[in-house]
């Protein structure tokens, strides 16, 4: 499948500082998409001066006058800002010039407008943030990660559906696993909500797990994890402060005193490892999953190397057919019922 991506170079803390040299790098690999490069022309040219003419064959800039603010009110953007890097980047996945878009931008504003511009697939209630995790097997699919607060065992169940197909996409695994998230792992725990899911996680035909705890998360116990989203955002800044803590407790005491410090540069082999492993980078860009199109969201402070994993992602999605499989998956549940 021919993918084209459209990339918002203005979005992020960086913009095309940052966003054009990483689709330079994702092309480097040889990876088979074009790439749109969406914003405005003067500020992205200066940064493709270094792109070897091979790359530069494969990239196009599609102009936009607007930029979106980081802390810009989503109905402000929606409602102003037509003509906005973000905007024109979903208008292009829409008109089918695009088969994904790529966004490290205002992420109320990214929802609000591709679920304007896109709207969901059928059978789908809400779309839902679903990012990457690692865990002690690889990594884990969270979602929701945010969009959508208070759910329904409905849109648990959807969740269940969307996530199942975007790790079969984008990890090529057949039957992934699906664990629900919750206080304990018997049937008997939860509250009323997360209960129902769970029966109609059962009957869905998904390779249900059962109740996950929050460590299985990072246990790896199930491919997928699901939650609402106010229970997932927590989840999520929990994990991020915990990280930034462990790292610096280790800075402070291989730092304390001269002993410290020889013991750190013989560790540095082992903490150099540890550092990749864990490496928050390497999981940068959460799907918007549910829309009909393929929207993948960086972190607003995403590197380039961060920012090229995002890219990545979006084409392993787009590439693998993620929307057709949520697609046939709900239209089975249709059927089945």
């Amino acid at each position: 499948m021919n993918v084209t991506i459209a990339v918002d170079c203005m979005g992020g803390d960086h913009g095309p500082s940052v966003t054009v040299p990483a689709v330079c790098d994702f092309l480097k690999r040889g990876a088979g998409p074009q790439i749109v490069l969406v914003g405005r022309a003067e500020a992205i040219e200066p940064h493709l001066a270094a792109m070897p003419a091979e790359v530069r064959q494969r990239v196009r800039i599609q102009a936009a006058s607007e930029v979106v603010g980081m802390d810009e009110p989503p109905a402000t953007a929606m409602r102003n800002k037509k003509d906005s890097s973000m905007r024109v980047a979903i208008n292009l996945v829409k008109s089918g010039e695009a088969q994904a878009a790529v966004s490290a931008g205002n992420t109320g504003a990214l929802m609000a407008i591709s679920r304007f511009v896109l709207k969901t697939l059928p059978g789908v209630d809400r779309p839902a943030i679903a990012s990457i995790l690692p865990s002690m097997r690889g990594r884990t699919y969270v979602l929701d990660l945010g969009a959508n607060v208070d759910c329904t065992a409905e849109h648990l169940l959807q969740f269940g559906i969307m996530g199942a197909s975007l790790v079969a996409a984008v990890e090529h695994i057949d039957r992934p696993t699906v664990g629900l998230l919750n206080i304990g792992e018997e049937e008997i725990k939860g509250n009323e909500v997360v209960k129902r899911a769970a029966e109609l996680l059962r009957g869905s035909g998904l390779n249900y797990f059962g109740n996950v705890e929050g460590n299985d998360i990072f246990k790896g116990t199930t491919n997928v994890v699901v939650c609402d989203g106010f229970v997932g955002n927590v989840a999520l800044k929990a994990s991020e402060g915990l990280a930034q803590m462990m790292a610096t407790f280790l800075r402070e005491e291989f730092g304390r005193n001269l002993l410290t410090k020889v013991l750190a540069v013989l560790a540095m082999p082992v903490l150099t490892r540890f550092k990749g492993r864990v490496d928050h980078r390497r999981y940068n860009g959460a799907a918007l999953v549910g829309l009909r199109g393929v929207v993948v969201k960086s972190h607003g402070s995403a590197d380039a190397f961060a920012f090229e994993q995002a890219i990545a992602r979006a084409a392993e999605a787009a590439g693998n057919r993620l929307l057709e499989r949520i697609t046939e998956r709900m239209g089975m549940r249709e059927d089945a019922e």
